[in-house]
């Protein structure tokens, strides 16, 4: 029997992977997945301007995909739990199959 959701729940997983959907944002998810890294990092690693990983940052934060810590001048990102990494990895997997 197919897996069947309330509607609440199904509205948060649609916005989940709505919010994952984009391509910056997948690609910060997919760069925080091997550790936390600070916005210059990200900016350096997936080219994108300070402004957009700032602005990418704080609307995956506000979906609780991401949260971060400061050291310092210095805010670490980080994945907020293993589920993320799954998600991305088994949606690799999928498209690569």
């Amino acid at each position: 029997m197919a897996k069947t959701f309330d509607d609440d729940t199904l509205t948060k997983v649609s916005q989940l992977l709505s919010i994952a959907a984009d391509e910056t944002r997948l690609r910060i998810l997919l760069c925080l997945s091997d550790g936390e890294k600070c916005v210059k990092m990200i900016q350096d690693l997936i080219g994108a301007s300070q402004s957009l990983v700032s602005h990418q940052l704080a609307v995956l934060k506000n979906y609780k995909l991401v949260d971060s810590r400061r050291e310092g001048n210095n805010v670490f990102y980080f994945l907020t739990d293993e589920h993320i990494f799954s998600i991305l990895d088994a949606a690799s997997e999928h498209v690569m199959e």
